[in-house]
This record gives structure tokens, sequence and C-alpha cells, in this order.
């Protein structure tokens, strides 16, 4: 049974993802439809791309992911179809899909916003699930446009480095108000070569000096950092809310010093 997955920022109390919904399975009855998530800040690419670059690998391949963010039709956004790693995507030439992917995908098809309708603000319910479903219905991807070899591409945060520093920065904050960086666990050691270090969240008054294997090591309130499943500097506070205690948001600055031992 193919499946489709939705990520938008449409939230749940308005009609927007049933309508989506009835649209797919009125084409493709033979469908499952998951909802990764519909709590995507309204416009935030970032945060969707972080979201669906981190999820959609668990899913089997042939899998075809719409993406409502951001994705209003206009002259300058074409809505694309992509291939990569045997799963579909269905977006907005935003720049989310650079956000995505680390480079150019295998292929890249550029469809045609339905002009014809005079109600086409909700575009993605007519292109996005009728390209949806002519994948499902095993149709091929070149039918859907005219090929491309490129989309917008949007620079990744990246930390930067210095000799004993690494200077990153919060890139999302989870429900539980974890603060995620773009510090990875391969960085942390090449740039530290085991020596000690301290850990600076926002300013020089918040100091950690140790990584967390789990939450629990910490006692119940206190600041703690660990590298998580996907092999990120996390930031947190043992049954507390870092985020909302500290102050902290995606561009929150956290800086690493390694000390050398004489």
């Amino acid at each position: 049974m193919p499946i489709i997955t939705l990520t938008t920022d449409w939230n749940l109390n308005d009609y927007y993802v049933g309508a989506i919904k009835g649209k797919i399975y009125s084409k493709c009855a033979n469908v499952n439809v998951v909802d990764i998530t519909h709590q995507i800040q309204t416009f935030n690419i970032a945060q969707a791309a972080f979201i669906l670059k981190n999820s959609y690998c668990n899913f089997p391949e042939g899998t075809i992911h719409i993406i409502c963010v951001n994705s209003e039709p206009n002259s300058k956004q074409y809505p694309l179809v992509i291939e990569e790693n045997k799963h579909f995507f269905i977006g907005t030439d935003n720049g989310i899909f650079g956000l995505i992917f680390k480079d150019l995908t295998e292929k890249i098809i550029k469809m045609e916003w339905d002009t014809e309708n005079q109600f086409s603000s909700f575009a993605e319910i007519s292109v996005f699930a009728n390209a949806a479903c002519h994948l499902a219905n095993e149709g091929k991807i070149n039918d859907l446009g005219t090929e491309l070899d490129h989309y917008q591409k949007r620079v990744l945060i990246r930390a930067a480095i210095e000799e004993s520093v690494i200077n990153g920065s919060v890139i999302y904050i989870d429900s539980y108000q974890n603060a995620i960086t773009n510090i990875s666990y391969d960085l942390f050691k090449r740039i530290g070569k085991n020596r000690p270090f301290e850990i600076f969240v926002q300013s020089n008054h918040y100091k950690i000096n140790k990584i967390n294997k789990t939450y629990q090591e910490t006692s119940v309130g206190e600041i703690l950092a660990l590298f998580n499943s996907l092999g990120l500097l996390e930031i947190a506070i043992n049954n507390g809310n870092v985020a909302e205690l500290l102050n902290l948001n995606t561009s929150s600055c956290i800086r690493i010093k390694f000390y050398d031992i004489h």
C-alpha cells in the first residue's frame, strides 16, 4: 500500500487537512496517509525542513511526502516534484529542498499551478494532491511536468570553528523545550581531541563541562548537554524547559571552548 505523508503549517483547527486527505482518498483510495506534523510555525520552512529531513528516511522506499509550508502559488515559486533516495517530495521551490538535501537531487520536475481555477489559493489540494496520487498510482514522475537541473538553495547555518573553540547555534527547539544545536558529535570529537571543555549557553553565565549519555544523569532542574539520536549536541534541563527558562531561540549562541592540559 503506497504511503503519502503530510507536513504542513495548517494546525488542526481548520478544514485544510481534512480537505487534502479527502482529495487524496477520492483519487487513490488504496493509500495510507500519514501525518508527520501539522504544527510547523507559520511559513517556517527551516523548521519544516529539519523535521522532514530527520524523519523521512525512516519511511519505506517509494513514500511520497507532501510539504505544505509557505507553499502558496506565485510567479516566483513553482511547485516541484523531487525524487531522492527512492522517495518522492512534493512542495514549492521556496528554498526548503536546499535545506532538506545536502546536494542537488536525482530528479527535479517543475509542475504548473492550476491557473485555470479562479479559486486557486488552495492549489495544494489540486496540484500537490493530484501529483501524489499520480505517483501512488504508479504514474511516471516525468509526466508531471518539465525536468529542471536546479532549485532554490538556502545556506544551512553551520558551526564556526577555531583552533580550540566551536561557535554554534540552536537550530531547533523540540516540544520538551530542549534546544538542539548545529554542533555534531563528529565535529566535537575532531576539534576537542579528548580535551577538557566548557559549553557556554547564550552567555558565560551558564556553563556545562560534561556530556551526559541520558537526561537522568543530572539532578532534576539542572542544565545538561548530550548528543541526541541525530548526533547533534542538545541542551536540556532534567524535568525542565531549558529554552523557556533560559530564553533560548533558534538563533541563540552555543560556544564550546577546549582547554589544553599542561
